[in-house]
């Protein structure tokens, strides 16, 4: 990963005379001496490549020249014998490609030194808050703090500027995505290969989550969605806990994530083996909407165009089996997006306006779900945008109906 060239890419844009301060992040708190695990501030990742807590990037423009470095926690032999290995300068130093890494204990002092001696007029923070009931980031807090400290500086906002340069992803990213999804096709696999009526919903979700830490990844990418039946309706079911009955489908919704970059797949599954009459012809729908994302996105589209082309294909299909009269009815069997952008989180960050480039990673993911007949169907892939097109990432991940029943019959 070349961190040094997106850092510059983010110099590129800062005002004259700004500084840049980004955290890494704490782990929160749970309860009594535990804490939940840590996920770092994914800004902080991209520009840097490092995943552990208690980090400062500091990034200076001021009159022409630029600079980068890096706070680190000094290693704590006491403190390493029982959270583990501290990342050393030189490692810190080899990851990022930061030549000044620094101990994070001198921090506020330098900073201080710093703001008095130089003439900064503005400060970047990642002031990204995803809705205003939620507890405010750790970023956020330290910008409001910094705002109050130094009311002479202006705070600016880094997460768009960060959010622009993810929303493209390199060959290093790409390769990262591809892996994941090809554990996802192998736990996928293994649920195919041993769903069968009376098994429990939570019984399929350990199938497919034993191949991703057998295989070494970091686990699901989300809590996965295992809903059978009725539950498959349920956009964001994660309780998991009924049995799998005859005659019914399993949608699975899951991923996992590989050195920091995500996989994202839908598949339904009939769980014993055999689409009804009535599951393939709905089915069949939900695939045609797939393969038409696919075959129609380019650079220049929005994910709102591609969710415009995917419900003409499903309100066709849905009056085709009596289900609505026109376009205007199918809100009650498609109430989401067909597509969102995928890479460091699974729902990647997105600049409003911002269309689609080459090196855009999305998903493809129309869906019916009729409640009246305990079917619910979605169909996931993740796609790679072209100079012309997409190239299938999950192409490997079988959905043909035919290739289902034909891969579940020869593994009874």
């Amino acid at each position: 990963m070349n961190y040094e060239a997106r850092r510059q890419a983010v110099l590129d844009g800062m005002e004259e005379n700004s500084l840049l301060i980004l955290y890494s992040g704490e782990a929160v708190h749970r309860s009594a001496d535990a804490y939940h695990h840590f996920e770092e501030n994914k800004h902080f990742f991209y520009l840097t490549g490092l995943r552990r807590e208690n980090m400062v990037l500091v990034m200076k423009k001021v009159d022409g020249s630029r600079s980068a470095w890096l706070y680190i926690e000094e290693a704590d032999p006491s403190a390493e014998r029982w959270t583990g290995k501290m990342v050393t300068v030189d490692e810190a130093k080899a990851i990022s490609g930061i030549e000044d890494v620094r101990f994070i204990a001198r921090f506020d002092v330098q900073m201080q030194y710093l703001l008095n001696g130089s003439d900064i007029r503005a400060c970047y923070f990642d002031c990204y808050r995803n809705q205003r009931s939620d507890l405010p980031d750790y970023n956020l807090v330290k910008a409001q703090q910094f705002a109050v400290d130094f009311p002479g500086i202006a705070v600016r906002n880094l997460w768009h500027m960060v959010t622009k340069l993810r929303m493209q992803k390199d060959d290093d990213e790409v390769q990262k995505i591809s892996q994941a999804i090809d554990v996802t096709r192998q736990g996928l696999e293994a649920v195919m290969s041993t769903l069968k009526p009376g098994m429990r919903e939570y019984q399929a979700q350990a199938n497919y989550e034993h191949v991703l830490y057998y295989q070494g990844t970091e686990g699901p990418s989300f809590p996965t969605i295992a809903g059978s039946g009725k539950n498959g309706c349920m956009l964001h079911y994660e309780t998991n806990r009924d049995t799998c009955e005859d005659g019914t489908l399993l949608l699975l919704d899951l991923g996992t994530r590989v050195d920091g970059y995500c996989s994202d797949i839908t598949r339904t599954y009939p769980v014993n083996g055999k689409f009804t009459e009535r599951q393939r012809a709905v089915y069949e729908i939900v695939l045609r909407a797939n393969k038409e994302i696919a075959a129609q996105v380019k650079p220049g589209m929005t994910t709102r165009d591609l969710n415009d082309i995917c419900k003409k294909v499903l309100a066709q299909g849905c009056m085709e089996l009596g289900l609505i009269e026109d376009e205007s009815g199918l809100g009650k069997y498609y109430m989401h997006g067909v597509s969102h952008h995928l890479g460091i989180d699974v729902h990647d960050v997105t600049a409003d306006g911002v269309k689609l480039q080459k090196g855009s990673v999305i998903s493809d993911e129309p869906g019916l779900y009729i409640d009246e007949w305990k079917i619910g169907i979605r169909i996931e892939d993740d796609l790679l945008i072209t100079e012309d097109g997409c190239k299938i990432l999950s192409e490997s991940i079988i959905k043909e109906p035919d290739e289902i029943e034909a891969f579940m019959a020869a593994h009874k």
